[in-house]
C-alpha cells in the first residue's frame, strides 16, 4: 500500500490562502495526501472569496473551518510529513515545535482577502487559487520517496520561489 503523507498548510488567519491550500491538496492528492490546514492567529471564520472560489470550481467545504495550529500540537494530532506556510507573516513567526521533523517550504502567495473591490478581490482568489494548485502538482509530480531529504527540501524551495 502506498504511503499517505500527512500535509499542514499554515498562514496567519487560516481564512483563505492556507483553507485553499488544504482543499486543493486534498483533492488534487487523491489520497496520496491527507492535508490540514491552520493559522497563528486564526481568522474564527473562512472568507467568503475563498468559499466562493471553492464552490465555482466545485470543491467540497463541508467541514472546513479556520483552527490554530495550537489544534495541531496536541498528542493525538497527525504527524506531518509536509508543512508549508502560504503568508509572509507566518513564514517569519516562531512555529511550534513539529513531532516527526516534517520537510518545510515557504510557498507566498499574495493574500486575496485583503484586495479591495469585489471584481478584483474575485481575480485575486483566482489568481491564489491557480498558484497553489500549479505548485501542489508540482509537489506531487517529485519522486518522494526518492529524493533524499536536503534534495527534497531543495526542490520545495524552488516551487515556492515560481512566479505564475
Amino acid at each position: 500500500m502506498e504511503k499517505q503523507y500527512n500535509v499542514l498548510v499554515l498562514c496567519t488567519g487560516n481564512s483563505a490562502r492556507s483553507i485553499l491550500g488544504e482543499v486543493l491538496f486534498n483533492a488534487l492528492g487523491k489520497g496520496k495526501f491527507k492535508a490540514y490546514s491552520a493559522g497563528s492567529r486564526p481568522a474564527g471564520r473562512i472568507n467568503p472569496g475563498a468559499i466562493d472560489w471553492l464552490n465555482e470550481h466545485g470543491y467540497s467545504t463541508d467541514g472546513l473551518y479556520s483552527k490554530s495550529w495550537d489544534e495541531f500540537s496536541a498528542p493525538d494530532a497527525p504527524e506531518f510529513d509536509f508543512i508549508f506556510t502560504v503568508c509572509d507573516n507566518a513564514a517569519g513567526e516562531a512555529c511550534p515545535v513539529w513531532p516527526g521533523k516534517p520537510a518545510t517550504a515557504h510557498w507566498g502567495i499574495p493574500d486575496p482577502a485583503h484586495v479591495e473591490g469585489e471584481e478584483a478581490r474575485r481575480a485575486a482568489f483566482k489568481r491564489a487559487g491557480e498558484q497553489l494548485a500549479r505548485r501542489i502538482n508540482l509537489f506531487m509530480s517529485l519522486p518522494i520517496e526518492k529524493l533524499d531529504k536536503l534534495i527534497l527540501r531543495e526542490k520545495l524551495m524552488e516551487i515556492g520561489r515560481i512566479k505564475d
